[in-house]
């Protein structure tokens, strides 16, 4: 006979207190004083320890006389899990958009029930992850040098004007420009006096691009050599001016145009890092899982390194478990004086 290895639990019960997505269908929270078992990420409120019993799976906590949850519905993880992967399954391998109603249909859910559990788990709906599955499958051909007509065919496209129609929103620049580091496109910037230091401020037609400290024009035409690089004009300065104003008051909401690009997930983490209210933060473990996959944890961090618009997309809010500041592109000083200012007692 199998010999199981016992729950460890105070690992579960950490697990339960953070609401950590990763641990459901490990086991189960047996509430002796409810006489219900849970999911650990239910969204309840936290019974005390002492009532708190640990189960391998919801029929041996029913063998104890306990039912389930009927508000996070432990016993149909397993069942989510597997309509989730049949989902990811067909999106990875569809020529073509699949529409809701098809995917929803293969998953045994209802099209409403099947977005909110995909948005739930992933961050991003259905045909935003498609979206976004095609676009770096554009990315990768272009970034190998392939033909722009061919790659575009490889992504999954039905034609260039379907994919140009995307591409805009995705990637902020034609798809020739970005395989030719910016070839065609023009870049304006400027520096400004910050609490933080000198920050440069690039931007595109579409929104600011880059902004950075300890950076100059050198550094702009290494990150797109075939672009037109120019010094902002005067029609520039009022995005300065705003962009100066949104730094120096981390703490006040802004609504500066970005163009900005990234992968899914990534664009779930920075979406995340903009809901975490000034003066609080969170470790890269809750932003994986409110991101949607809470196994992504170094992909969260990847992310907030990947931020190239650093404060307008807070990623200074981001930490590790064990409470400490973890890394930032422009040193450690400048996120304690960000998170100082916005009044984080961490």
């Amino acid at each position: 006979m199998e010999m199981r290895k016992p729950i460890d639990e105070e690992a579960a019960w950490r697990a339960v207190m953070a609401r950590d997505r990763r641990a459901d269908g490990r086991f189960v929270t047996g509430v002796l004083t409810t006489g219900i078992y849970c999911r650990p990420s239910c969204a309840a409120r936290h019974p005390r320890r002492e009532n708190v019993r640990f189960f391998r799976s919801g029929t041996e906590a029913a063998a104890t006389g306990l039912r389930p949850c009927l508000r996070c519905k432990p016993d149909e993880v397993t069942r989510e899990a597997a309509a989730l992967g049949k989902a990811f399954r067909l999106i990875e391998a569809a020529e073509a958009l699949l529409p809701l109603d098809a995917l929803a249909e293969a998953a045994g859910y209802s099209p409403h029930h099947f977005h909110r559990l995909f948005k739930r788990a992933t961050g991003v709906t259905p045909a935003e992850y498609a979206r976004g599955k095609r676009a770096r499958s554009m990315i990768d051909s272009l970034e190998s040098n392939g033909r722009v007509t061919d790659a575009i065919y490889d992504a999954g496209y039905s034609g260039p004007g379907r994919f140009y129609a995307d591409a805009k929103a995705r990637l902020g620049m034609t798809p020739s420009a970005w395989r030719d580091g910016g070839r065609g496109e023009t870049i304006r910037w400027a520096t400004a006096e910050t609490f933080l230091g000198t920050m440069l401020v690039a931007a595109t037609a579409k929104g600011i691009c880059r902004l950075s400290f300890d950076e100059g024009e050198a550094d702009l035409r290494r990150r797109f050599p075939n672009a037109t690089i120019e010094r902002g004009d005067a029609a520039m300065a009022d995005l300065l001016r705003r962009t100066v104003e949104a730094v120096n008051a981390p703490e006040k909401p802004h609504d500066l145009p970005l163009d900005v690009q990234g992968t899914a997930f990534q664009q779930a983490v920075w979406r995340e890092l903009g809901r975490i209210p000034p003066g609080e933060s969170l470790s890269y473990t809750q932003l994986a899982a409110k991101a949607g996959n809470p196994g992504a944890v170094r992909a969260a961090g990847t992310a907030c390194g990947a931020n190239n618009v650093a404060v307008l997309i807070p990623c200074h809010r981001a930490r590790r478990g064990d409470g400490s500041p973890g890394g930032y592109a422009y040193g450690l000083e400048r996120k304690a004086a960000l998170l100082a200012k916005e009044g984080w007692k961490g």
